[in-house]
């Protein structure tokens, strides 16, 4: 039986996100991002095409490697103005019932004590339908920003991560037994002190002597997103990652990374297919493979190759305007997204890829490729990217917003449903349940935050002792 294909939008609280310039076409509704009703109308769309999920997007810093200057990103809107991912979320749970909904947060710079109520309350409000997005930042601007003399580099920056959810795994996991709400409106006893527990975290990043701050929510521990590509990030996914989210740019070199990562998860005991992997693509479709290249060709004329070169700038640490636009760029190791500039230059080929050829690519879908077509057209290349590049699904970035989602539910899905690759109903009622099945609301035994269900049940609890 073929693999069932998943699907979640990829958006941003800003204007302009992987496509840079197309906030000026008329298709495009971004500038609304600001709005409730952009988000919430986006949300109902979503769910009416069986998504999976909206993965928001994240950073909190300013795109200014290129050129030293942020001015080419703040001039086109690319990635800033950029507001927090959390504020819309509640408000979209409110008028959908299934759709789930991945929030990125830079752990560096957060304290995992708040940070897990956040997560958590949220898992309550959307009635489990809450994923995190792990990241690492990658942008000094964000490092200045936040007080620090510079960007820390980037495998130590991995090894916070790995702390910070081991203390959030104890808060959401371990903290507060299952039955440790009683809600006994006679004895006047919402929760019972005894089974709610301080997890004594001390290590070398973080100190938490504490219980948590939130009852358990419906899947306890949130969907875990990640997104990283480089050997470090591969090893994080293995460990952590429910989902994983790479870039796309040929389905040979997908498989490659699909293929270390499924290794990594298998490496440290836990079934190879437990973890979902989803490749950045972005689609343009109309009615007749003639008309979609038409509209591409129309998009085209929108896209600000000044945008993209910010933009590259941050992921890649490299400043392009140090290079002629016609040489052939070579790999450079940075602190920034170190997997960003491998496939255009360790893993190049059958390609000279210069950095006006890098700028081009990028500025119409971002790292992703873009698959122009009718739904035939479209639905035969996903199932190309799915099966060969040994995906789960796709994390699918638009053009125009909410244009491109629209194409896509109006063309795509039912083509994707005719040929049984995709969902005609929803499985569950969690985002977890979306990705492993009806019944599967919590991270699986072989997960790292399984360990610590239980695990406090019998030391001290705040009945007994104080977490000072």
């Amino acid at each position: 039986m073929s693999k069932r294909i998943s699907v979640n939008a990829f958006d941003m609280t800003c204007v302009d996100h992987q496509s840079f310039g197309l906030w000026r076409h008329p298709r495009s509704r971004a500038t609304e991002y600001n709005t409730l009703e952009y988000w919430t109308n986006l949300a109902r769309l979503l769910e009416k095409g069986k998504f999976d999920a909206l993965f928001l997007a994240d950073v909190v810093g300013i795109y200014d490697i290129y050129r030293n200057s942020a001015a080419p990103a703040v001039r086109d809107g690319a990635q800033v103005p950029v507001n927090d991912p959390f504020m819309q979320v509640s408000a979209m749970a409110a008028v959908t019932e299934h759709l789930g909904f991945g929030v990125t947060s830079a752990v560096t710079y957060e304290q995992p004590y708040t940070l897990a109520r956040k997560f958590a309350t949220l898992d309550h409000l959307t009635r489990g339908r809450v994923g995190f997005n792990v990241v690492t930042s990658y942008l000094p601007s964000a490092a200045e920003n936040q007080g620090l003399p510079r960007q820390i580099e980037h495998d130590q920056r991995y090894e916070i991560a790995e702390e910070f959810l081991d203390v959030c795994y104890k808060l959401w996991e371990g903290s507060w037994e299952d039955d440790a709400v009683v809600k006994d409106r006679e004895s006047g006893v919402y929760a019972d002190p005894t089974k709610v527990h301080p997890i004594r975290h001390a290590g070398e990043h973080f100190t938490v002597p504490g219980a948590g701050l939130t009852e358990p929510s419906p899947q306890r521990t949130p969907l875990i997103f990640q997104a990283g590509a480089s050997s470090r990030g591969q090893a994080f996914a293995g460990r952590h990652a429910e989902a994983v989210f790479i870039g796309g740019t040929r389905p040979d070199l997908t498989r490659y990374m699909t293929d270390k990562i499924r290794e990594q998860a298998q490496a440290q005991g836990r079934d190879p297919e437990d973890v979902k992997i989803y490749a950045m693509l972005s689609v343009v479709v109309a009615d007749t493979d003639e008309e979609a290249a038409e509209k591409y060709r129309d998009y085209l004329q929108y896209v600000d190759l000044e945008a993209s070169q910010a933009i590259i700038g941050g992921w890649s640490g490299v400043d392009l305007s140090q290079f002629p636009e016609d040489e052939a760029l070579n790999y450079i190791k940075t602190d920034s997204i170190q997997s960003f500039l491998t496939p255009f230059t360790l893993q190049a080929k059958d390609k000279r890829w210069t950095r006006e050829e890098i700028a081009k690519h990028c500025a119409l879908g971002g790292m992703g490729a873009v698959i122009v077509g009718s739904p035939s057209t479209v639905a035969e290349e996903l199932e190309r990217w799915v099966d060969e590049g040994g995906l789960d699904g796709i994390n699918l970035a638009y053009h125009v917003s909410p244009g491109s989602f629209e194409d896509f539910v109006e063309y795509v899905v039912p083509e994707l449903q005719a040929r049984g690759r995709y969902r005609t109903e929803y499985e569950g009622s969690t985002l977890r349940e979306s990705l492993y099945g009806a019944g599967q609301d919590r991270v699986m035994d072989t997960h790292p935050a399984a360990a610590y269900r239980g695990a406090f049940a019998d030391a001290c609890s705040v009945a007994t002792a104080s977490s000072r």
